[in-house]
């Protein structure tokens, strides 16, 4: 026997029969198996009974007045469902339709009358055991799914860390080429145009203060990710103080014009915590372009590109935006 503890709690056995002699000699007989035992007097009484406390094995009597075994058997079943404990079914018809009928309303074993109690004893040993095994494969597959619950949320967990910058607390350069790769395939498949922003934060007033330069960056990022227009577009860290911001199925012009939005807004920020201007403080270069994937391109070509814009951007003093192609130039100064 497994899973019982017979000295704490043993199993529970539910004797249901209508003749109060058969089930005070049925109760005997379970307590001397070392087993708990209640009663029932009829069907009614033993769904009663089940939706109170459901025991661990039914010794149910076939035939009875009122619901029968064979009914309340079908019942337990729809009652309780894969919660339903065993069922052996006593009857003394002994032939092979009352077997069937009894299979067929969802008993898991029979016995005849007059009953052999060693067949009996047997019978309610190996049910019990099974029950008790089942039980025990049940609770090894929910601790499976636990665990497996468990490292799911787990591997979640590492590989946000693994794709967020600890900077910026958004995408890291491994996710953005991930992500930059895919959007290439799938806008190559279509003929749509990808647009590439680089953007170089310069901090013009030695600071070697880090920690308040993190600071800003996480304010830069954070108002770059309120900035986006889509779902699809994509704000990554790409190098140290620098941002990178994918746009699928954005062409050149369009994406000139979110440079010029997003240089307003991250110049609208109030970095400075001092007297000092904003200016004074930190300013902005952007490198712009925008291809439409194909075979005669490349995405190191994409990206290639984006970065010659942006160092002519960071030629100049101040704020620029610089936007190139791979056939025509155009810088563009604020």
């Amino acid at each position: 026997m497994i899973n019982y503890d017979f000295q704490n709690n043993p199993p529970l056995v539910l004797v249901v029969d209508d003749e109060r002699g058969l089930r005070l000699v049925l109760h005997r007989a379970m307590e001397k198996e070392g087993y708990r035992v209640t009663e029932a007097c009829n069907g009614q009484h033993c769904l009663d009974i089940c939706q109170q406390q459901v025991p661990d094995l039914i010794l149910l009597d076939a035939m009875m007045p009122g619901l029968d075994g064979f009914s309340c058997c079908a019942q337990m079943q729809t009652l309780l469902g894969d919660n339903c404990p065993p069922i052996l079914m006593i009857t003394s018809l002994d032939d092979q339709e009352s077997v069937d009928r009894a299979f067929e309303a969802g008993a898991t074993d029979y016995i005849t009358k007059p009953i052999d109690w060693s067949l009996l004893s047997q019978r309610v040993n190996r049910l019990l055991t099974s029950r008790g095994g089942i039980a025990e494969l049940q609770q090894k597959i929910q601790r499976e799914c636990l665990l497996t619950a468990q490292m799911e949320v787990a591997n979640r967990d590492l590989q946000r860390l693994t794709s967020i910058d600890s900077v910026t607390k958004i995408a890291n350069r491994y996710y953005f080429d991930e992500y930059l790769e895919r959007e290439w395939k799938r806008l190559q498949k279509y003929k749509l145009s990808l647009s590439l922003i680089l953007m170089c934060v310069h901090f013009p007033k030695a600071n070697d203060e880090y920690q308040a330069r993190d600071g800003y960056m996480r304010q830069i990022a954070d108002t770059l990710s309120k900035s986006k227009r889509r779902g699809a577009d994509f704000i990554a860290s790409f190098d140290v103080d620098k941002f990178a911001i994918v746009l699928p199925n954005t062409q050149a012009e369009e994406a000139l014009q979110i440079a010029d939005n997003i240089l307003s807004s991250v110049k609208s920020i109030n970095i400075a915590n001092d007297n000092s201007k904003t200016d004074e403080v930190i300013n902005f270069s952007l490198g712009v372009t925008s291809v439409i994937p194909s075979l005669e391109l490349s995405l190191n070509k994409l990206i290639s590109i984006a970065e010659k814009a942006l160092l002519q951007a960071k030629l100049a003093s101040g704020d620029h935006i610089v936007i190139l192609n791979p056939h025509s130039a155009l810088q563009f100064e604020v």
